[in-house]
């Protein structure tokens, strides 16, 4: 399913392709590189927090050892 999110600093709109109804972690806006947390329920936006480059890099991490386990 493709999601699209706009971001709040520079009101561009990108999509995030989700394999999942639900999302939680790391959303980056391509055109301004601002890092957000997003939460996704049901293919809808819930939230959409910016986050700082170091907790949107430790996220990521996250993000990569969940999928690694996952397999």
């Amino acid at each position: 399913m493709l999601v699209k999110i706009k971001c709040t600093k520079c009101g561009t709109e990108g999509s995030l392709s989700l394999s999942d109804a639900s999302y939680q972690g790391p959303y980056l806006c391509w055109k301004c590189r601002q890092p957000f947390n997003i939460k996704m329920e049901n293919n809808e936006l819930k939230s959409l927090e910016p986050l700082s480059q170091e907790e949107f890099e430790k996220q990521q991490e996250v993000e990569t050892l969940r999928a690694k386990f996952k397999r």
